[in-house]
């Protein structure tokens, strides 16, 4: 899966169509929990929307400008848009993460 590493990387990922992008860090229990399903996820919605992770310590001036202030937090984008997103309380097993992402753009933030 593509990892963001600059504002900039960032910026350009989420410009054009759909994209989800997953924020998370190296020490966070849940983010490691659910890993692992990042690779199935990005497979199955291939063709509905692109998939990326961004460290929010690495990247913080991203974290800061989307107020990611838990993780893992997946936020929805559309042409650059913030439309959706899964915050870190609801994102804790694959079956979160999963059903958010079966209805990523039906609800708008």
């Amino acid at each position: 899966m593509l990892e963001l590493t600059t504002a900039e990387a960032f910026a350009d990922f989420i410009r054009e169509g759909r994209a989800v992008v997953e924020f998370y860090t190296t020490w966070c229990p849940d983010c490691k929990r659910i890993e692992p399903y990042l690779p199935e996820w990005e497979a199955q919605y291939q063709g509905s929307f692109r998939m990326a992770r961004a460290n929010a310590e690495e990247i913080p001036e991203v974290s800061e400008q989307f107020d990611v202030k838990g993780i893992p937090s997946f936020l929805v984008f559309e042409n650059g848009e913030l439309v959706n997103r899964l915050y870190s309380r609801d994102a804790k097993t694959k079956q979160q993460v999963a059903a958010f992402l079966d209805q990523a753009y039906i609800s708008v933030v």
